[in-house]
């Protein structure tokens, strides 16, 4: 079913209605500085159109963790900051979600106005498992903007039943922002007629953050690669030691369960061949080069070692579709990003349609330096991507398929 989007909502008049958006400005902060402000640049191409059309643009939005009620830690105010500098023009943020500084706020814009509402998780009932709450919150929210409508465009929460994005979409007209609709299309070349090969890179702390995603792509794959300090669970599970890395002993079981169907299904399972074995967790831990089977006691693997490396780009030369989740070691440190770096580059230099699939591998590709241009498409919802590859269904982009 084709969903409304944004270019439906702009062949009417929208100058000087209210547009809601949900956007994903969860940003990494130091302190009150943004430290990747990758997401706050995604947002804007749907903020700037709806803002020349004239439309009184009204954001809400989520940073962090909050325990559902307000945290100055948290507050808007740094993306605010942020949203004037590269908008170019003052956008105010009001200082609660629903509340008389938000009506004030929303009251006082002009047509083309862009304003921000403070974190929409500072409100326990925007993640509350009772409906009945979240659709209250979701009716406070549509007050405001009388005449309004809806424009879904952060697709880092659509896979979460919250009132800023499900209820909302039932309590207003609702469209898909520009950059729903780019990733969800993204993630139809990942799932519908894809190129072969299909390799995917898997990565980051968990195994068990990512068992529905391997247990389904190991279906479709023909090629996975698995870094990052998930394989040292894998490597567990083939009866090597592993030293002090990052091991989850209860998923051996189920990690020993993905390698046997790899096996019968002819996928090619590719663990690291060596890694950096560090003394501790620290950017300046001492680290030797020792094969992926020979990790000493006391030690932990870090990132992948340079055999890996070499693997891992020769496993991906060939490709004609990637997706990549998840580092291969702590990219954040600079002596154990080179097997990030690695793969990113491997990435930059191939000719397959390239998917990173958001978070911290988004993140990295910033990190590092490297050409976002140099990827065919650069995720802002990790965890959105990953529960669409696992082939569940995304509640925020169902919900907008409803308005037909």
């Amino acid at each position: 079913m084709a969903l409304k989007n944004l270019e439906d909502l702009l062949s009417g008049d929208v100058s000087g209605r209210y547009v809601l958006v949900r956007s994903d400005l969860n940003v990494p902060l130091d302190g009150e500085t943004i430290t990747d402000d990758g997401r706050v640049r995604a947002a804007l191409p749907t903020l700037k159109r709806l803002a020349e059309a004239g439309a009184k643009v009204v954001v809400t939005a989520h940073l962090g963790r909050p325990k559902g009620e307000p945290d100055p830690k948290f507050s808007l105010a740094p993306v605010a900051a942020k949203l004037t500098e590269l908008l170019g023009v003052d956008v105010p943020l009001a200082g609660d979600l629903a509340g008389e500084s938000a009506k004030a706020t929303v009251a006082g814009l002009t047509d083309g106005q862009v304003a921000l509402l403070e974190n929409v998780r500072f409100d326990a009932r925007e993640t509350s498992k009772v409906e009945a709450e979240r659709q209250e919150l979701a009716a406070e929210l549509a007050a405001l903007v009388p005449g309004g409508a809806f424009v879904s465009d952060g697709f880092g929460v659509v896979h979460r039943k919250q009132a800023s994005v499900y209820e909302i979409a039932r309590a207003l007209p609702a469209y898909a922002g520009g950059l729903v609709l780019a990733e969800v299309d993204v993630l139809k070349k990942l799932t519908e007629d894809l190129a072969r090969p299909y390799v995917v890179v898997l990565g980051g702390a968990k195994v068990s953050d990512k068992l529905g995603v391997i247990a389904n792509l190991l279906t479709k794959v023909d090629r996975l690669l698995i870094g990052g300090g998930m394989a040292y669970t894998f490597l567990k599970a083939q009866g090597h030691e592993v030293g002090n890395s990052l091991l989850q002993e209860d998923q051996l079981d189920q990690v020993r369960g993905f390698l046997a169907e790899a096996e019968k299904r002819g996928v090619e399972l590719i663990l690291p061949v060596d890694v950096l074995a560090a003394t501790g967790f620290a950017a300046d831990a001492e680290f030797d080069v020792v094969d992926a089977t020979a990790i000493p006691a006391g030690r932990m693997g870090l990132d992948i070692g340079p055999k890996s490396r070499e693997l891992f780009a020769g496993k991906l030369a060939d490709a004609a579709t990637v997706f990549w989740n998840g580092p291969m070691g702590v990219f954040e440190f600079e002596s154990f990003a080179g097997g990030t770096r690695a793969v990113a580059e491997a990435l930059v230099k191939s000719d397959a349609f390239t998917v990173v699939g958001g978070g911290d591998s988004a993140a990295a590709v910033r990190r590092l330096g490297l050409p976002e241009d140099g990827f065919s498409h650069i995720s802002t919802g990790g965890g959105a991507s990953l529960e669409y590859l696992e082939g569940k269904e995304l509640p925020g982009v169902a919900v907008l398929g409803e308005n037909d």
